[in-house]
């Protein structure tokens, strides 16, 4: 069998590429009086995972959408303002919308919000009160392994990180009610990823540390899987579901992000996210980000304030 070339799109490598920055943080003052206690460092947080999309080569022109559900009472979310760029998104330009599409808050940007992308978004959020934010991609190695009729594989650690995995039916674009009770349904009460058959992927976090992690390994054990498939299934090993791989498996469910040498437990996605934050910063973006776990950013001057 001749094995095709497979050309990889994305990877944090491309971060070198980067040419032109616009601050994240826009919003001025250290507590803009229009928004809720908490509601400024999300934006900053969600603006700049767009651009780490978009420095990923993940993104899809204006298309694909990340949203954030608001804390508070309402149940309100943040989207992409469908017009814009993920190289354009500041804090300031997200739209805040309910779960019947209204727009509750003010957006620096013109635009409204994409109705497929609503659609989808209010549907997961309505329904799982544990996920707070929802990350939908489709590039090349994810469409083409969710038009697999294997779906995932689980032949890399990082396909095993993902824990059980969801699928969903090509319909069309999703803009109609009953196809949101069926994203739903097939979701599931716990699982955190879902292929979108011919179509792309959706990650789901209780964090948005947590729904990065997820895209991040979701990727790239999409790309491993179209690269061993070219050598044909027969030549391919699964491993066992026994040993390291029950253990990785139970991790993930668990919500463990791992533990350094001195046995502290970090969050999933939390200590990876914190260091792209940081590498945004050190490249110029002014994320806006509330630096955690390394304190001495704050101090060399490498967070901004809000």
């Amino acid at each position: 069998m001749e094995l095709l070339p497979w050309q990889s799109k994305g990877g944090l490598g491309n971060f070198v590429s980067a040419s032109s920055v616009v601050p994240v943080n826009d919003l001025k003052g250290p507590k803009p009086s229009s928004y809720a206690e908490g509601e400024t460092q999300l934006r900053c947080k969600l603006a700049a995972l767009y651009r780490l999309v978009e420095l990923c080569g993940w993104s899809h022109g204006i298309y694909n959408h990340i949203s954030a559900r608001v804390d508070g009472k309402d149940e309100h979310f943040l989207l992409n303002p469908f017009g814009m760029m993920y190289s354009e998104m500041t804090a300031s330009s997200l739209v805040k919308v309910d779960l019947e599409g209204k727009v509750v808050g003010q957006s620096s940007s013109p635009f409204s919000v994409n109705l497929a992308g609503w659609t989808l978004h209010s549907a997961i959020h309505g329904a799982r009160q544990d996920i707070k934010c929802i990350i939908h991609l489709h590039p090349p190695a994810a469409v083409a392994v969710s038009s697999m009729k294997s779906g995932m594989l689980p032949l890399c650690q990082e396909a095993l990180t993902l824990g059980d995995i969801s699928y969903h039916d090509y319909q069309g674009i999703v803009i109609n009610s009953e196809e949101k009770k069926q994203l739903v349904k097939n979701l599931g009460p716990t699982n955190k990823v879902m292929m979108l058959r011919n179509h792309g992927f959706v990650a789901c976090g209780e964090t948005i540390e947590e729904a990065f992690h997820y895209t991040f390994n979701t990727l790239a054990a999409c790309e491993q899987q179209i690269k061993a498939v070219q050598a044909g299934l027969d030549n391919v090993h699964i491993p066992k579901a026994d040993g390291a791989v029950t253990q990785n498996h139970l991790l993930a469910m668990q919500g463990v992000g791992g533990s350094d040498s001195q046995g502290t437990k970090w969050k999933r996605g939390e200590l990876e996210f914190e260091a792209l934050m940081r590498a945004l910063d050190n490249m110029g973006y002014r994320t806006g980000y509330d630096f955690k776990l390394l304190p001495v950013a704050k101090k060399n001057g490498t967070s901004s304030s809000v």
